[in-house]
């Protein structure tokens, strides 16, 4: 089974294969695609894991940061080739 993320990145629709075994989620993933660093995005979402109840928190502050660096419509797709008999 492959994996793809289209995305849009400053206007522009682009496509990227994606593997767990390289990244741990998708937004990982389109990070290193556009060459963004993600090390001080990573350490703010662990203070607001530790400091928070809820999980939406976590949820909103990635969806929010990857907007304003320019991000949109991350999706993974699953292209499931392979046929069962």
């Amino acid at each position: 089974m492959s994996r793809h993320i289209t995305y849009t990145f400053k206007g522009q629709q682009r496509q990227i294969a994606f593997s767990y075994d390289k990244f741990h989620d998708v937004y990982e993933a389109v990070a290193a695609a556009e060459g963004i660093d993600l090390k001080k995005f990573l350490q703010m979402e662990q203070q607001i894991a530790a400091t928070t109840k809820h999980k939406s928190a976590i949820k909103e502050f990635r969806l929010s940061e990857f907007k304003r660096m320019g991000f949109a419509n991350i999706y993974l797709h699953k292209d499931d080739t392979e046929q069962t008999p």
